[in-house]
């Protein structure tokens, strides 16, 4: 303490040492408090959203992330142990997230469907246009339609579709920023994804899709 006091003087005056400890503590409790209010809120957030499914899921802390892979894959908290099967369906507090890929005991990785290899089976909810949804490594994915004229407008909201192999149909994905129909080879849109790719800390995964049910 004494060197501490010594070292840092000359910031702080002729404040005693043990206050200039014992300010440092607060505020690093502080910062502590502030971290576990927020974390609380989107625990409780995700909590309500999962009451609401008609297949309620398993909450997991994403652990693992790097830079290079950013948009592409999360490590999430949860594995086999916890009855995490990969194609298993991960969810945020509001809207589709990815899928599950790979599974150990206590760990998945997760495909975000930010990847720009992630293909979903989407639709307008106000008009029922069908297509595919791409990522496209950001907050923003392209819709590829079926139709050559699909009824389709900046602001509709964009699903999971019926006819999708690997998501429950329903789940929210995004809204349409922008639409291009003379989009060669496809009319095309582009989404807004809902779910906070870019600031993910907990999930939900839910069970597999079974396409046989």
């Amino acid at each position: 303490m004494e060197l501490y006091y010594q070292v840092t003087r000359p910031f702080h005056g002729n404040r005693p040492p043990n206050l200039q400890v014992e300010n440092a503590q607060i505020s690093a409790l502080q910062q502590k408090v502030l971290e576990l209010e927020q974390q609380n809120r989107q625990l409780q957030d995700l909590v309500k959203y999962n009451q609401k499914l008609a297949r309620p899921g398993i909450a997991a802390p994403v652990i693992g992330r790097s830079a290079d892979q950013w948009w592409q894959i999360v490590t999430v908290g949860r594995g086999s142990a916890h009855g995490v099967e990969i194609d298993s369906i991960v969810v945020g507090a509001d809207s589709l997230v990815g899928r599950v890929i790979q599974v150990t005991p206590n760990t998945s990785r997760v495909l975000l469907i930010s990847d720009p290899t992630s293909r979903v089976g989407a639709v307008v909810s106000r008009s029922r246009s069908m297509g595919i949804l791409k990522g496209q490594g950001s907050n923003q994915a392209t819709l590829q339609f079926f139709d050559k004229l699909p009824d389709v407008k900046p602001g509709d909201v964009i699903t999971t579709s019926n006819i999708s192999k690997l998501f429950y149909p329903g789940l929210p994905i995004g809204r349409v920023q922008s639409v291009d129909l003379d989009r060669s080879p496809a009319p095309e849109a582009i989404v807004k994804v809902t779910a906070p790719i870019n600031a993910l800390e907990w999930v939900i995964i839910s069970e597999k899709h079974n396409t046989s049910n």
